[in-house]
This record gives C-alpha cells, structure tokens and sequence, in this order.
C-alpha cells in the first residue's frame, strides 16, 4: 500500500485541507507507478479538488473525504473508489478541543461540521465503504468505537459491519485470504457477547479471537466443551504477542 497527501490535512500545521498538494499529472504518476509495482494507492484527501483529482489519477481509496460533494460521490463510484471515512476522531477531537494548538482548534472548528454531513450524504449513496479509523491521533484499541459512529451518521449496522471486513479485504487485495469465513481463507474469527445487528457498539467488547485458526484470546465466560479443556488462553484484554493454541 502507497499513501500520499493529495491535500493539507487538520492536524496538521501550516498548511489547508481543501488545498491541492499534488497536480492530476503527479498524482497520475504516483499511481501508475505503484501499480506497476503491484500496491494498492491511498489518497488522503480532504478537499473536494483534491478528491477529484486522485480519483481520476486512479487512486484504490480516499481516506477522510471530508469535503465530498455529490460530484466526487458520483465519480467514485463510476470508477469503483473505496471512501475509508475515519468518523470516530471528529468526536475525541472534539472532547479535546480546548487542548489543541490554535492554527489546528480552527481547522477542527470548520472542517468537522461540514464533514459529518458530507460523509452522511455519501453513506446514504451506496458508495462504496471501507472501515478505517485514523487511530494513531487516539489510542489503539478504541477502534471499534468507528462503528457506532458510522451508525450514527447514516450507514447501516450491516455495512459499517461488511466495511471492516468483506469490503476492507476487498481494498487490499486480500478477498482470498481475510474478510469472510470459508475453505481457503484464514480462520479469523471473533465472537461478542450481543447481535451487532441489534446493537453495533458490542464490538467494542471482544470475547473471543481466533487469528489464523489458532485462539489468540478469550474471556472467562467462552466455554470450549470438554475436549480440550481451557488451559492457556489468556484474556482478551491482556493480549500476548503470539496466539495460543487450546492444550
């Protein structure tokens, strides 16, 4: 995977998420290049121009697509764009607001009212969505709070699901591994105490994790039958680097 700035970013200082940092002949460049090398292309892009510009460069996936108007919608679905919205930081930026540099507390301030209706307007349009979360600006292992926020803002419990797994496979180029369970994909399975369908935020509580058919962790309350027994298998929430298999 590449990834480059087609635009300014928020967090960012000194420079404007609606400006373009890249020309349509450069960003065509950058992508024809990766893709002869075989990588998928990201584009942050959070200005409609700079929007246009990479989805016509041919680039996999926007991330952010903050300014997305319904022209940008309508072009990236003609050429089969993934849009990877990173939602839930809208709301831990704004719990921190007061905290932020001055330059980056107005940038938060114009560009997050405008990006949840722009990014519920493209949740209403069938585009297609990948799940992504910008984690690294909040902590690691919050990111299953992005569903609920997807939720929130207009995408139904069963694609902000499909989003983080059959789509998200499908970005990468890796539907023949990862994103469903069947014969030839790796077991990677999790189980929640709860129907997502129902109530989308259980997924932040994992009970079980299975990664590559081996059992990674679970909670207490997972029974495993009698053969085998419980033994060895660490806590969901005290996760070992490697996955331990059921002795």
């Amino acid at each position: 995977m590449i990834k480059f700035a087609a635009t300014g970013g928020v967090l960012s200082e000194g420079d404007n998420p609606e400006l373009v940092e890249y020309s349509l002949e450069e960003m065509k460049a950058i992508v024809e290049t990766a893709h002869a090398l075989g990588r998928k292309v990201a584009a942050h892009a959070h200005g409609a121009k700079g929007i246009k510009n990479a989805v016509l460069a041919g680039v996999d996936s926007i991330e952010h697509g903050s300014y997305i108007s319904k022209e940008e919608i309508q072009l990236m679905k003609d050429n089969g764009t993934y849009l990877v919205p990173t939602v839930y930081i809208a709301d831990r930026l704004m719990q921190r607001r007061e905290t932020l540099r001055p330059n980056v507390k107005e940038k938060v301030d114009r560009v997050l009212p405008e990006t949840r209706e722009n990014l519920s307007n493209a949740f209403r349009s069938e585009l297609k969505i990948a799940f992504g979360t910008d984690a690294g600006d909040y902590p690691h292992g919050e990111n299953a709070r992005e569903f609920a926020t997807m939720v929130k803002m207009g995408l139904p419990r069963l694609k902000a699901i499909q989003a983080a797994t059959v789509n998200a496979a499908d970005l990468i180029g890796w539907s023949k591994r990862v994103g469903t369970l069947e014969v030839g994909n790796f077991a990677d399975i999790v189980a929640v105490e709860g129907d997502p369908l129902a109530d989308v935020s259980v997924l932040k509580k994992m009970q079980f994790v299975m990664k590559g058919g081996q059992v990674a962790c679970a909670e207490a309350r997972v029974s495993f039958g009698e053969d085998p027994p419980r033994v060895g298998i660490p806590s969901c929430y005290r996760v070992p680097r490697e996955p331990v298999r059921p002795q």
